[in-house]
């Protein structure tokens, strides 16, 4: 079982329950999943440089990610109907939570003058959202083999009820939040 997962397990469900007032155990709140996406924007007519991306996702995520495709035609974007436009892996369970343990312990603080990240990301229905300059910062990458630096976009989606329930559960897991408002 993954280290977080036993952690939630053994104390920060109990600690949620104690500080929210919560009686039944299936309302306490719980990470249900971690999507991790990237717009490829210009890449997508490139396919050895999508095909790039995609791979370093997958190699990040340990899961194989999904390349999405247009649904409209929009002129302004110079985007046709089926064109690539991103890319994205779904975790659940105890990659979501081993992805959440490598994130934390590893990559965020391999960040470049990383000061927390931002607590607005918040979508006051309780899931969070913040997003990575460039893959460069996980350990399983290899500066030699990346054909164009990205960042992405790490969803981490709840069953808490509102913002401030979410917010406590994340912080007992020990993600790095901004000092200050």
């Amino acid at each position: 079982m993954a280290r977080l997962r036993e952690k939630y397990n053994s104390s920060i469900k109990n600690e949620l329950a104690k500080e929210f007032d919560i009686k039944n155990p299936m309302l306490i709140p719980s990470l249900e999943k971690i999507v991790i996406s990237v717009g490829v924007g210009d890449s997508s007519k490139d396919q050895k440089v999508l095909q790039n991306m995609a791979d370093t996702i997958s190699l990040i995520a340990g899961q194989k990610s999904v390349v999405t495709n247009a649904k409209k035609s929009v002129a302004g974007f110079k985007v046709r109907e089926g064109f690539p436009v991103g890319i994205k892996v779904t975790l659940r369970k105890d990659r979501m939570y081993a992805f959440l343990d490598k994130l934390i312990s590893i990559a965020l603080p391999r960040v470049k003058d990383f000061r927390g990240l931002p607590k607005n990301g918040f979508d006051g229905r309780g899931n969070y959202n913040f997003g990575l300059n460039e893959q460069l910062m996980f350990p399983e990458v290899e500066y030699d083999k990346i054909l164009k630096t990205h960042g992405m976009n790490i969803a981490l989606v709840t069953t808490a009820k509102n913002d401030k329930e979410a917010f406590k559960m994340l912080e007992l897991f020990g993600l790095p939040f901004a000092k200050g408002k």
